[in-house]
């Protein structure tokens, strides 16, 4: 336990920014599992939609610096190879 004020409120901070990043993470894992789930299921409609949520996600998650921008965009390109051969 720090002993230094600067240093509580830092880990008050992280610990608010952790509860943030957290609910962003899981939030772009869940779109990401719905897509794949509409890919496994054949549906091509619905997983266009989905993918178009999933991507928003993951750059929402990027922008916000939850995950890294190249994480993103590697997620986004392997949903979209999915949904390439798909069609």
């Amino acid at each position: 336990m720090p002993n230094i004020k600067s240093a509580i409120k830092n880990m008050r901070a992280s610990a608010r920014k952790r509860t943030y990043n957290l609910a962003v993470k899981s939030k772009a894992k869940t779109a990401q599992k719905k897509f794949l789930k509409l890919v496994a299921a054949g549906n091509k409609t619905e997983a266009q939609k989905a993918y178009n949520e999933a991507a928003s996600a993951f750059d929402k998650a990027a922008k916000r610096n939850s995950i890294h921008k190249n994480v993103a965009s590697r997620g986004k390109a392997r949903l979209a190879a999915k949904l390439a051969a798909l069609k």
